[in-house]
């Protein structure tokens, strides 16, 4: 004789947020817009911070930049005794993955954590015209998203890993908790850590590390400016990439002449 067992009605109570922090000085950030991630990641590992790169996510528009503070949600692998059945997109409407969204400040940036899934569509056109209406200035999806075609006009900047017709908890994955530590294809991202997103990639740089990073690197920008525009007119690599004593004394004495 056969026996069936019946899974008890899925439910899940209030998804799990972590504590309040606290979102760094715009001025800060504005700073930041001068650092480009291929620069912040090198400086990062001088200091010895050597996995920030979010690799695998990538701009959906390309030519654009966003920097703010993370906005953390975490995806984690389903078990149907709480997100089952036909009930199932029900039961995602009270998940983290609305609350999330009620979080967003202006100036924040989504960070979701999803394993890299190929299955499940993360945010979609309602989400995230609701996530560029709240004041988001963009995601980092290490997933998939969904409604490319209603997504794209909405114009809000993106870095995911592809597309899928697929909502969210469709497949394998569950809109666990928000606001907490997450794996970010395999960067730990903190809630108000900062983003660097831009045609490169992604790169999170540790909160308290900010001062100390823009003391490097808008000085590495500066140089590097000064050493581009000598290349472009046939300076010598030796010379000026990276500057040698001779050119460092040349770029000393052209931003003193700058600042006159």
């Amino acid at each position: 004789m056969n026996e069936t067992f019946e899974l008890p009605n899925p439910g899940i109570e209030l998804p799990i947020a972590g504590a309040a922090w606290t979102r760094p000085d715009p001025s800060m950030i504005q700073q930041l817009y001068k650092v480009s991630s291929a620069t912040a990641s090198a400086y990062l590992h001088k200091l010895g911070i050597r996995q920030t790169y979010i690799e695998g996510p990538r701009p959906t528009i390309l030519g654009t930049k966003i920097v703010g503070p993370a906005v953390t949600l975490q995806f984690m692998p389903q078990r149907e005794d709480i997100a089952s059945g036909v009930a199932q997109e029900e039961i995602e409407k009270r998940s983290a993955l609305w609350h999330v969204l009620d979080t967003i400040q202006n100036g924040d940036v989504l960070v979701i954590a999803a394993k890299g899934d190929t299955h499940s569509g993360c945010l979609g056109e309602m989400l995230i015209t609701y996530l560029k209406g709240r004041g988001g200035i963009g995601a980092v999806v290490d997933g998939r998203i969904r409604d490319w075609t209603h997504v794209q006009p909405i114009g809000l900047p993106l870095w995911v890993r592809g597309l899928t017709p697929n909502y969210a908890s469709q497949a394998g994955l569950f809109p666990w908790a928000h606001n907490v530590p997450v794996d970010c294809a395999n960067v730990l991202v903190l809630p108000g850590d900062i983003i660097i997103a831009d045609d490169d990639g992604v790169v999170l740089i540790p909160i308290k590390l900010v001062p100390k990073l823009l003391e490097l690197t808008l000085e590495h920008e500066d140089w590097e400016s000064f050493s581009r525009q000598k290349l472009a007119e046939g300076g010598s690599i030796w010379k000026y990439y990276p500057l040698s004593d001779e050119g460092r004394l040349e770029y000393e004495t052209f931003k003193a002449s700058s600042l006159k």
